[in-house]
């Protein structure tokens, strides 16, 4: 079978789209071994290799890349010209944002639609007439996928998709994150400063984050207990974006200067030395298609705070606390559980592996590749 997919995020692992394409292709060559890929990709987006892969690349002169005409015009007309071109059997968009006018079987995977469903995040005139674009695109590709059951209903109801076209394929933790420390955990820690006791904010500064619910609970936290920190990493917000928060006022506000660590931007390689290493994980967010950050504490055995809404509950199942995300008491509460109560503690340490071991970039794959085959045998 011949696959072409859209690669614009190849060079973006630091994007959730772009984090998904490399997880996807590198769990291919266990089940796809047979089958020939084409990435179509702008020439800058630099070599990728997946061992075992068949890959072809398709040479394209250089696109207005920081250009939303140029990313619009590559969405909707080089794209489809090239799977045409090439013989794609099947076509793979990763993000949302298909062809309208599809020139062979097409997918496309939907992580969410909080344009759609967040008022906040409609942006201007340009970014409601792109919604608009590839929620009428998304009418016309032949499957779509998305990361969770609560992301699928929100696409049926809200785009008008028919059930049997939208399929949830749940994505994976990386397999390089565990629970067993190493060697380098402790330096590692020392490098981003932080103490022996902390609790762990890995994830953006966008609004639904919420994170200015995490520094008002962690100030009921501080008060009960006198030797713990809170650790927030990624890089703050400049300027006065309404989309982003940030978290330094009101961290003055509360008087949380000397309890609160902002460690910056965290390298995807330390990751899980941190987690490991944290009394709590907390991820509150108030929506989100999939949750990355919950699997990833899972995997490396935090114990972990998160929210009881969206996506989030079907991640954490029986391995971690979820929580009404506005109710800042309720979620002191359960970060202080897993600070003082070390049974309950030990017992997550042991139950969020084991949940985020049902969750594998190999399933992914599985799962995706059904989806080609089942749309070209019946093309």
């Amino acid at each position: 079978m011949r696959i072409a997919i859209n690669a614009w995020f190849l060079n973006r692992p630091d994007t959730g789209s772009g984090q998904y394409l490399h997880g996807l292709l590198r769990a291919m060559p266990a089940v796809a071994a047979q089958d020939r890929f084409l990435l179509v990709a702008p020439p800058d987006a630099g070599a990728f290799h997946a061992p075992g892969l068949q890959i072809e690349r398709w040479p394209l002169r250089a696109p207005r890349r920081q250009s939303n005409l140029g990313k619009v015009l590559f969405e909707q007309i080089a794209f489809p010209r090239i799977c045409r071109r090439w013989g794609a059997d099947v076509a793979h968009v990763p993000y949302w944002g298909s062809p309208l006018v599809p020139t062979v079987p097409t997918v496309v995977t939907i992580h969410d639609i909080i344009p759609r469903l967040l008022p906040a995040y409609r942006g201007g005139p340009p970014v409601r007439l792109y919604t608009h674009l590839v929620s009428a695109s998304a009418r016309r590709a032949q499957a779509v996928l998305t990361d969770s059951q609560a992301s699928r209903q929100d696409i049926i109801t809200h785009l008008g998709l028919p059930e049997e076209r939208v399929r949830t394929v749940y994505l994976g933790a990386d397999p390089k994150l565990g629970p067993h420390p190493t060697p380098e955990d402790p330096a590692i820690r020392r490098r981003y400063g932080l103490p022996d006791r902390y609790v762990l904010y890995l994830a953006g500064h966008d609004v639904r984050k919420n994170v200015a619910a995490l520094l008002r609970a962690f100030a009921v936290v501080a008060r009960a207990d006198d030797d713990v920190a809170l650790a927030i990493g990624g890089k703050l917000p400049t300027g006065n974006d309404p989309l982003f928060f940030d978290p330094r006022p009101l961290t003055a506000e509360l008087g949380l200067e000397e309890r609160v660590r902002f460690i910056g931007w965290v390298e995807e390689s330390h990751k899980a030395a941190l987690y490991r290493g944290a009394a709590c994980a907390v991820f509150v967010s108030r929506y989100e298609g999939f949750g990355l950050p919950v699997l990833e504490a899972l995997a490396c055995g935090a114990p972990l705070v998160t929210s009881d809404v969206s996506s989030l509950p079907e991640l954490l199942g029986d391995a971690g606390f979820a929580v009404d995300p506005d109710d800042e008491h309720a979620l002191a509460g359960a970060i202080l559980s897993c600070l003082v109560d070390e049974d309950l503690a030990a017992e997550l340490r042991l139950r969020g592996p084991q949940q985020a071991a049902r969750f594998t970039w190999r399933r992914t794959a599985e799962e995706t590749l059904a989806v080609y085959r089942s749309l070209r045998a019946s093309a």
